[in-house]
């Protein structure tokens, strides 16, 4: 699987509203035609090794059908971008918004999210002129909007393209997902190989402490849930280079750790016994020895890889049974900032002990686009980094990606903080 192509073009775009102005707006209207292709090119470059049926499937009512996302993300720029800015812009299709729409209430009813998967019409051609209608309206109206309106176009543009870049990650977790479920072991990619570890360091490091800010600051594209950047004390602590490898994974199997208890929290010790977790998610065993699903089949679990697919409530049961703890995203930033971390991004995705809530001070957005991460800072748990399927350029010290706690269908991963003992 070679790397996703959209970063470079989205890193030429941190430009203020100045940029947008006259002599520079042809400049502008260029880099963004160009970050649009790049990024609506990988979410099909994506889709590409997937059959019509492959498309369509929907394995679990969290995930969502490879056709649905192609869909989806194009509705989001019919509804956000064009309608409100290309005059005389001519719906594909008015019954697409209910089918499409995935959670925006004001934006109108929606279909239901765990009935995605019997959508098989519109069928994948029709998805397909649904996009290229959109990529169209699109280029006309960055190519012929007036230099004044550029500012506002670009700001809904933007959010399109990172809103796009998500469901690029969510593809490919949702189609794997399904791929495990298939008693014939699928591969999405046969030649794909995940990364591996950076570093086989087992130590811990101080992290500083003190005061220090988090959240976004500076130039650049961030979403609202990475704000206002504020600032925080931290105790002493010290953070784990490495990430949990699958080889420490195994130690707490074999000592027991899916079968105790009191290293489980109350609502973890049910989905173990309701669930008969005995081990991450994807991994079976065979012949004696454990094999995961991976995007590229099934494979022999690496015992140097990084643990993926385990959930908060493993991760957290993890850390105790190691005596250590996981950190809270306030320290993660803090360390990844400081470069302390190996691994930070692309690799896996790291949980945090931090319950996934506003920042002082944080207000959403009006209209339909501040529905996008405000009213989900309840019951959820802060996750820090990316993964290997994060596209390029969309990863950030100041990221905060979120899951319930039962979630491991992500790449999911764990990173250990340590405290020194209280007297």
């Amino acid at each position: 699987m070679t790397p996703p192509t959209s970063a470079p073009v989205l890193r030429r775009l941190q430009l203020e509203d100045s940029a947008f102005r006259a002599p520079l707006s042809n400049q502008a209207r260029k880099a963004w035609r160009e970050a649009f292709g790049a990024v609506r090119g990988e979410t099909e470059r994506r889709a590409l090794p997937l059959s019509a049926e492959d498309q369509v499937v929907q394995s679990m009512p969290d995930a969502s059908p490879a056709k649905w996302h192609r869909a989806h993300t194009t509705w989001f720029f019919e509804q956000f971008l064009l309608l409100p800015h290309l005059p005389g812009y001519r719906v594909f299709d008015e019954r697409f918004a209910y089918l499409f729409n995935s959670y925006y209430v004001a934006a109108g009813p929606r279909h239901a999210r765990p009935k995605r998967g019997v959508l098989t019409r519109p069928e994948g051609d029709e998805v397909a002129a649904y996009r290229a209608h959109v990529d169209r309206a699109v280029e006309s109206l960055l190519a012929h909007a007036n230099d004044s309106e550029l500012p506002a176009i670009a700001r809904a543009l933007e959010i399109g393209l990172h809103h796009e870049q998500q469901h690029q990650e969510l593809l490919l977790t949702d189609i794997l997902h399904a791929f495990a479920g298939n008693p014939i072991t699928p591969a999405y990619d046969a030649e794909w190989e995940r990364p591996q570890a950076s570093s086989s360091a087992n130590g811990f490091v101080e992290v500083p402490r003190g005061i220090h800010t988090v959240g976004f600051v500076g130039e650049g594209y961030c979403f609202d849930n990475e704000t206002p950047a504020h600032r925080v004390y931290l105790q002493p602590v010290r953070i784990a280079r490495a990430l949990v490898s699958n080889a420490q994974w195994l130690e707490f199997m074999q000592a027991g750790g899916y079968a105790t208890p009191s290293l489980w929290l109350s609502d973890g010790w049910t989905l173990v016994e309701a669930e008969g977790w005995i081990a991450p998610g994807y991994w079976r065993k065979l012949d004696g020895g454990w094999f995961s699903m991976t995007l590229g089949g099934l494979n022999p679990v690496d015992p140097h890889a990084p643990v993926t697919h385990v959930s908060y409530y493993e991760a957290d049961a993890f850390a105790r049974w190691a005596g250590k703890h996981l950190p809270s995203e306030e320290e993660w930033e803090v360390a990844a900032c400081a470069k302390l971390l190996d691994d930070a991004f692309g690799s896996v995705w790291q949980w945090t002990r931090s319950a996934y809530l506003p920042y002082p001070g944080y207000r959403t957005q009006p209209g339909a686009l501040g529905e996008y991460n405000g009213k989900f800072m309840i019951n959820q748990m802060v996750l820090r980094g990316s993964s290997h399927a994060t596209p390029a350029g969309h990863a950030r010290t100041s990221y905060r990606n979120f899951f319930y706690p039962p979630a491991r269908w992500q790449f999911s991963g764990v990173r250990l903080a340590d405290y020194p003992e209280q007297t």
